[in-house]
């Protein structure tokens, strides 16, 4: 059995700030869901605080959906995404924060892709990028050399496929050496999702995790890992544990949810809910 260090023992005398600062950048017009997703799946894999950043046009819905998450809104397109003049904003709400998840629903306007590419840079705290996060990366990943906080990088085989400028068949059939190679060369952590998620870093560590189910192949199903594993490194895990802990974790949430609806009928939402079950199960795990 694999073995994994989630979270000590909570101690009496503590409060909300021990457990980390997330922020997190998502959203855009019809892609609202990815945003909160990411931020629920972040509060229940422990983080103290979750901040989400997203364009202004959507914030007053978040506040009417996530009770328990800080919304902060943002200059936008005329698009309803986040323009380029959100950036000093951004970089002001990266004070105090322990790390950033961003990318889920974004959207691909120019815009929005000019904003993480000034962004990505400036970051001070670890960060995870996935979805449009990552597709702002494509033609352009020298940005990745430029970053000097840790990161990890979580893609599907397709975003990965782009990427590198290869086909995802040859992806699928070199899925270790692909993840490890380009975590050694960009000397990021690497999460190459699909069926046995490969997590690889800079320092030829891999892992190939077995939770996990087909039903698991559904809208959201990736923020929700976003979420954790940003939810993890503000807590002060290493971006290499944090994000094997994350995929183990999510995918055990998916198996469970599963027994319930069947692979046929698995939505995110279930996966999201199963995670404290998860966690739970993980900590009962031997040492």
């Amino acid at each position: 059995m694999t073995k994994f260090n989630i979270a000590k023992r909570r101690k009496k005398d503590t409060h909300k700030g021990d457990y980390g600062h997330l922020l997190i950048i998502a959203g855009s017009v019809g892609m609202s869901g990815a945003a909160f997703l990411a931020s629920e799946a972040a509060l229940r894999s422990g983080c103290g605080l979750v901040t989400l950043g997203l364009h202004e046009s959507l914030n007053i819905i978040a506040e009417k959906k996530l009770t328990e998450v800080i919304t902060k809104p943002l200059p936008e397109t005329k698009q309803k995404s986040l323009s380029k003049e959100a950036l000093s904003k951004i970089i002001e709400l990266l004070k105090k924060k322990n790390a950033a998840a961003i990318g889920p629903g974004l959207s691909q306007h120019k815009q929005t892709k000019a904003l993480l590419l000034s962004l990505l840079p400036k970051l001070n705290v670890p960060a995870v990028l996935d979805a449009d996060g990552l597709n702002a990366l494509i033609g352009r990943l020298s940005i990745i050399k430029k970053i000097k906080s840790p990161l990890v990088m979580s893609p599907h085989p397709g975003e990965m496929a782009r990427l590198i400028k290869v086909t995802s068949k040859l992806i699928q059939k070199n899925r270790k050496k692909v993840a490890s190679d380009f975590a050694k060369k960009y000397d990021v952590t690497l999460v190459l999702k699909g069926y046995n998620t490969v997590v690889a870093d800079p320092r030829n560590k891999t892992y190939v995790n077995k939770t996990g189910n087909p039903g698991m192949a559904t809208a959201g199903s990736g923020d929700v890992l976003t979420g954790i594993i940003g939810s993890f490194l503000a807590q002060g895990t290493t971006p290499y544990e944090a994000a094997k802990l994350a995929v183990y974790i999510h995918g055990l949430a998916g198996d469970l949810a599963a027994k319930e609806t069947g692979e046929v009928s698995l939505i995110a939402g279930d996966i999201l809910a199963k995670v404290p079950e998860a966690i739970k199960k993980i900590k009962k795990m031997p040492a």
